[in-house]
């Protein structure tokens, strides 16, 4: 099983690989009880959001890593994919404008 910090790592990598834009991994695990790290990135078209969501869960799941949960329909413009301890948002440009 991979640390927290070692995924959220790993997946903000998967993410750079694909050209995932304004990728951010945030450390949130002294303000949050539910998870230690939010990573945030953006697509630059619908068929890019899917990529990424698809190229994270199938290079994961090799390593035994699989989500608990992906939330947000591919193309309402945002995808939530729950790790436990990582949280991936990835956004569509509008959306991440809008969320800020």
């Amino acid at each position: 099983m991979m640390e927290p910090k070692e995924l959220a790592l790993k997946v903000a990598k998967l993410l750079d690989d694909k050209k995932a834009q304004d990728v951010t991994v945030i450390d949130i695990g002294l303000k949050a009880s539910f998870a230690d790290y939010f990573i945030i990135a953006s697509g630059g078209s619908e068929r890019q959001m899917c990529a990424l969501v698809d190229n994270v869960e199938d290079m994961l799941e090799p390593l035994g890593v699989f989500p608990k949960s992906i939330e947000g329909k591919r193309t309402s413009g945002w995808t939530l994919m729950d790790y436990g301890d990582v949280i991936l948002h990835i956004f569509n440009e509008e959306s991440r404008e809008f969320y800020g």
